[in-house]
């Protein structure tokens, strides 16, 4: 088993948590991926919130449980030049939010690309829209536009409701209905944003050995 990547992976981003009824057929194609020994490239694309990072970490970790080689590169944050050399050799890579690589970067990706077609790496890749409506290299965007495509689903207030719950139980907590739907309509309609706040109340309703009320809410968030 290797991993090899700058930071860590979020264990609360496995597909088991996924939702959405599109989105377990994307995860259905990339877990039938594991059974090929060809190389392959998948794109997927989504608006914010709507689970990218949280879809190629579920991938990297499946990766891991399979014993397998897995990188897994977020390019919101600054990565060394030379991150893309030799990814090939790799059984899986995940990169994401391709549409903020700069040029150099860009360039590298479609060596990588080119290289990976006599290998049987298979290649992952995230942005917030399609190829042709990034501002990518001519080259990289065609290669990118052949990929297997998909679109994340655009989650409904009740899937985000789910997945907050999901993440209560996960910490064997609860939290009542009406708090999420109070952080819904005066909080943020964000998942992220929202399942930091879950998180940011948590922690201090453990410090006052208190539960999470909307008065709490109110105070700390300062809504």
């Amino acid at each position: 088993m290797q991993l090899s990547l700058p930071f860590k992976l979020n264990a609360k981003m496995l597909w088991q948590d996924f939702v959405g009824d599109k989105n377990q057929q994307i995860i259905k194609f990339l877990s039938a991926l594991f059974n090929q020994s060809d190389f392959a490239i998948v794109y997927i694309y989504g608006e914010k919130s709507t689970g990218k990072t949280h879809l190629l970490q579920g991938c990297a970790f499946e990766a891991l449980d399979k014993s397998l080689s897995v990188m897994y590169l977020d390019f919101s944050e600054k990565m060394p030049n030379d991150i893309l050399d030799g990814l090939e050799s790799h059984d899986w890579v995940c990169i994401d939010n391709v549409d903020l690589l700069n040029s150099a970067e860009q360039q590298a990706l479609f060596d990588l690309y080119n290289r990976s077609l006599n290998s049987s790496v298979k290649l992952l890749i995230s942005g917030n829209n399609l190829p042709s409506q990034l501002n990518l290299l001519k080259d990289l965007e065609t290669r990118l536009s052949l990929s297997t495509v998909f679109a994340l689903e655009v989650l409904s207030d009740s899937q985000k409701k789910q997945i907050i719950q999901q993440q209560m139980t996960n910490k064997n907590l609860t939290l009542e209905h009406k708090v999420i739907d109070y952080l819904l309509k005066y909080y943020s309609r964000d998942l992220s944003d929202l399942l930091n706040a879950v998180d940011q109340l948590d922690q201090v309703s453990l410090q006052k050995k208190s539960a999470i009320t909307i008065p709490l809410v109110k105070k700390v968030l300062t809504i």
